[in-house]
């Protein structure tokens, strides 16, 4: 009869710790849920904002002292030219690339001169071919540097991204997706072609308008009313700024399509999907006493 109280006792003591050691687990599992970071992006937000463009990436590639991104040679070698060829050891290059900009610019302040010498309009338009030349033989040295520029990976997203903005298409055809080529490139020809249909309309009541609220006698008026052709104006200028905004979206689009198909190139699913169900322990805010669930997993 003596073992009764001390086996009573014992018990006693055994489930008056059940809910703390229940509270513990429970506190636990508040405090790691509110003190660990399960998506703590900062560090990723920082290191991308400042990769967006490194003078310390771009010159220490230039010196060959360590590895630069595509991304990187590209925006620094728009403004310090010829960085692409400097990184890639094509010193060859270099005079082709600053002797064709520089007579380019040359010839187009030169001739430039002479149209306001001598009001000739040939001049005029040589000046601006070779404004046109200069330009050209900027881009082709960008296009040169993502050309010779060795990925990690084929293809290369950087060089698919950079691919379509230097040459609309071209980013396609480099993911091997050729056939999307007409569609982007039509969406652009046609949307351009309205943009300069549309401007020769918005220029032509423009004229008219002004024609028709001209204070001078001597201007003959048109036929059609001031409020007509301040209508049809506004109307083709509407328009036209439309045309602009879709040749604008087609561009990008196409670029976003190089870009993300290019990643997606290594993306793989497999035809084997399975879903696995577990029983769970599922702590409580409420009780100190866990729930029980199921664990749902999909694999694929």
């Amino acid at each position: 009869m003596r073992l009764r109280p001390v086996i009573l006792t014992a018990l006693a003591a055994l489930l008056a710790s059940l809910p703390l050691r229940a509270q513990y687990r429970d506190d636990q599992f508040k405090r790691d849920a509110f003190t660990q970071t399960y998506a703590d992006t900062t560090e990723k937000v920082k290191t991308d904002t400042s990769a967006l463009f490194s003078f310390g990436e771009y010159f220490g590639g230039l010196a060959h002292k360590r590895t630069a991104s595509l991304k990187t040679l590209t925006i620094g070698s728009a403004v310090f030219i010829g960085g692409n060829q400097i990184y890639h050891k094509q010193y060859w290059k270099l005079p082709i690339v600053y002797g064709g900009i520089g007579a380019g610019i040359y010839g187009g302040v030169r001739f430039n001169q002479l149209y306001q010498q001598t009001g000739d309009t040939k001049y005029q338009t040589y000046s601006a071919l070779s404004y046109a030349g200069a330009g050209l033989v900027w881009w082709g040295s960008l296009m040169d540097g993502v050309v010779c520029y060795q990925g990690t990976r084929s293809p290369d997203p950087a060089k698919s991204t950079f691919y379509s903005i230097l040459l609309p298409g071209l980013g396609q055809v480099y993911n091997g997706e050729a056939w999307k080529v007409p569609i982007y490139l039509g969406l652009m020809a046609g949307s351009i072609h309205f943009w300069i249909d549309n401007n020769v309309q918005y220029q032509r009541w423009k004229w008219i308008h002004n024609m028709a609220t001209s204070d001078d006698p001597s201007v003959v008026k048109p036929p059609q009313s001031a409020e007509s052709a301040k209508y049809y104006r506004d109307v083709y200028r509407r328009y036209r700024d439309y045309s602009i905004l879709f040749t604008a979206l087609a561009y990008v689009i196409q670029v976003i399509d190089a870009n993300v198909f290019a990643y997606m190139q290594d993306f793989e699913m497999d035809e084997n999907i399975s879903v696995q169900l577990s029983p769970t322990l599922v702590p409580t805010y409420a009780s100190s006493t866990p729930g029980v669930g199921l664990s749902l997993g999909l694999r694929f």
